[in-house]
């Protein structure tokens, strides 16, 4: 379990004692600060570009190096454009490293034999560079290894079974490559992550690696686990029997010969013919009686009434509406042009209903009617956990915002006493208010503020490409103010007061990048929702198994997992698919207590080197929320006082200065508190 958040008074002063008292229980590692100095200098002198480290500084500020006492215990160098061989007598010098990363460069050669000498490293990283040569056998020897990512190189030979040594490897990658013949037996090593795909590999998948994905062993000619089985292996049956086992049909019986299949008496086929016959009389004189019935539906049908629905050019024009009243609302994709705001689904439903029904306004304002919202064009926002929402432009050029709900089940009544609920909340400044809704048989809308920016998911990870802006840390850090301040907001109308569906795509953006709550409360309004693994092991707490009951303690759980996904850039969902299964809170966790490195933090926040502090304290609070049981949680309100806190007693202004890649060590995660 976590412990409880430490009230102090002082939370930055706590910090600091925490961090040193670490430093001093630590076990020291014996170095000498002089003789790993000259080792860096070894190696700037034979890569290019220049290292900018300067003598005449601290060699432990020198950028990308960390220390421990007298000693260089990190050194990482990720996409420095680096070029040239590693030689000996170098980096195999600093005997005190724990976490080695030269990933994305472009180093070549054989790495040095004298890494063997690295006896405290963790974890090395060197993918994505043009290293040679067979598996490097000497890495074997190092017990303390956890993560080892070899990936992206032009590594040949065989992978070798001394690797069955690491008994705390958990990370093996080694896609990629140019590696031959079969995979070792690697029982003895905990691998929790691994990955050998496109590599010339062949033969058989061993056991305890058949539980991994797919996607671990593509490219490859391996059989066995989820390639589908080797020539001449079982191939399990239904049941779980495998096929070859006694007791299946067609199979060997116990005395060794195939048992016969017993023959249909005469009796038995003459029943069936019987049967058939039967059927077939039954069957022609449906059709007969269905074919009157239509005959006759013809000869009375009205003229279907005219429902509006969008053309290409995102105009309105009419259609017959379809015959069981349902409206039709075209498709368009996210962005593009798209239905007319269900404005379809609208009339369909009053036509249905024989009455006219109009827009509710929550406010009392009446900005607009119902006519200009079935005039309105409009475009696909997204589809979500409870229906799809529209961005709809008046005529008069206003935009609101469409949620058109599937699966509810409530009467009107009950649907208008909980919409009022949820619009009785106001708060403009943290939370999208509810401006009107809409109820018919048929059709349920809601209308909202329209938030131009979009949300915070489509911020930070619509595009990672060349033309992408970093999202910075002080914008960052006030998303998630203003986000635990909106939640926050929601619990203080009661004890069970919560919002349901916390995620990055609920959290939306004003011009201004100040970040608003939306789509609170939606969860008590719709049917049971079908259970989605990705939704299950992204934001959803362990303990909620029905999506309309979700607690406030829950939406805190779902909180954390909001903060984790800002400071890591990491979707929730990305974890789950390509880290066999890891859940972000859990992936999180791993890499603090196995690493003590940034290797948690996105890259995109590592230039700036005066936030390292704020960093740290946002992500602890973020495993604090996110824990498994629901008692370990704080509450939203106290969320958000922590993290006011963090900015009172931090800089927060990191939102420009020149890069520093890797500032941040591995003692300064120390002081995380992980279950």
């Amino acid at each position: 379990m976590l412990l409880p958040p430490p009230l102090m008074a002082s939370r930055a002063l706590s910090y600091l004692v925490i961090i040193s008292l670490l430093s001093f229980l630590s076990p020291p590692i014996n170095g000498d600060i002089a003789g790993d100095t000259q080792a860096l200098l070894s190696f700037k002198a034979v890569v290019r570009p220049s290292l900018p480290w300067n003598t005449s500084v601290s060699t432990c500020s020198w950028p990308g190096v960390g220390c421990s006492g007298n000693t260089i215990t990190v050194l990482r160098l990720p996409g420095s454009s680096l070029s040239g061989e590693i030689p000996s007598g170098t980096l195999g010098k600093l005997t005190g490293l724990r976490t080695l990363s030269l990933r994305l460069n472009e180093l070549s050669g054989q790495l040095p034999s004298d890494f063997s000498s690295l006896t405290e490293l963790r974890n090395l990283y060197l993918q994505g560079n043009r290293f040679t040569g067979e598996f490097p056998s000497f890495l074997s020897s190092l017990k303390n290894l956890v993560r080892l990512n070899l990936a992206g190189n032009n590594f040949t030979g065989s992978i070798p079974p001394s690797l069955n040594n690491l008994t705390r490897l958990a990370t093996l990658y080694l896609e990629n490559n140019g590696f031959q013949g079969g995979i070792p037996d690697l029982s003895n090593a905990p691998l929790a992550q691994f990955n050998v795909s496109y590599n010339n590999l062949n033969g058989s998948i061993p056991k305890k690696l058949r539980s991994m994905p797919e996607n671990s062993f593509l490219g490859t000619g391996l059989c066995g686990g989820p390639l589908g089985p080797c020539p001449g292996e079982a191939v399990p049956s239904p049941g779980g029997a495998p096929a070859g086992a006694p007791g299946t049909a067609g199979e060997t019986g116990d005395n060794g010969t195939k048992e016969k299949k017993k023959k249909l008496s005469g009796g038995a086929i003459a029943g069936i013919a019987i049967g058939c016959v039967i059927g077939a009389l039954i069957l022609l004189a449906l059709v007969v009686l269905l074919c009157r019935r239509g005959a006759g539906g013809r000869k009375t049908a009205a003229v279907p009434p005219k429902v509006p629905d969008v053309g290409t050019n995102g105009g309105v024009r009419s259609v017959p509406a379809s015959g069981n009243g349902s409206a039709y609302v075209g498709s368009g994709g996210a962005g593009g042009g798209g239905a007319a705001v269900a404005g379809a689904a609208v009339a369909a439903g009053a036509a249905a209903n024989q009455k006219e029904k109009q827009l509710v306004f929550l406010n009392g304002k009446e900005a607009f009617d119902l006519e200009d919202l079935l005039r309105a064009s409009a475009e696909v926002l997204g589809k979500g956990t409870f229906g799809t929402a529209y961005k709809a432009v008046m005529e008069t050029g206003s935009a609101v915002a469409v949620k058109r709900l599937k699966d509810v089940e409530l009467g009107e009544v009950e649907f208008r006493q909980k919409v009022e609920q949820i619009g009785a909340i106001k708060d403009d400044k943290y939370v999208v208010p509810l401006m009107a809704y809409y109820y018919s048989r048929d059709e349920k809308l809601l209308v909202y503020e329209y938030m131009p920016m979009g949300s915070l998911s489509a911020l930070l990870h619509g595009n990672r490409g060349s033309g992408h802006t970093p999202l910075n840390w002080e914008t960052r850090f006030s998303i998630a103010l203003s986000a635990a301040r909106g939640l926050s907001h929601i619990h203080a109308a009661g004890p069970t007061s919560s919002h349901g569906n916390i995620k990055s795509s609920n959290i939306l953006l004003t011009n201004n990048y100040d970040a608003r709550v939306s789509d609170h409360g939606l969860s008590t309004l719709v049917g049971p929702v079908p259970s989605s693994p990705a939704r299950v092991s992204g934001y959803r707490a362990p303990e909620v198994t029905d999506v309309r009951r979700v607690s406030q303690k829950a939406d805190v759980y779902s909180f954390g997992v909001l903060l984790l996904e800002l400071l890591t850039g990491k979707a929730p969902t990305q974890t789950l698919l390509n880290e066999e299964g890891v859940d972000l809170p859990r992936w999180v966790q791993s890499v603090v207590r196995e690493e003590w490195t940034s290797e948690v933090f996105d890259m995109e926040l590592l230039r700036y080197g005066n936030v390292e502090d704020e960093m740290v304290q946002l992500l602890q609070l973020a495993i604090d929320c996110a824990a498994q049981h629901p008692d370990s949680r704080p509450h939203m309100a106290d969320v958000a006082a922590r993290i006011e806190e963090i900015r009172r007693t931090g800089s927060t202004t990191a939102t420009a200065g020149p890069p520093q890649p890797e500032s941040i060590d591995g003692d300064d995660m120390s002081s995380i508190r992980t279950e």
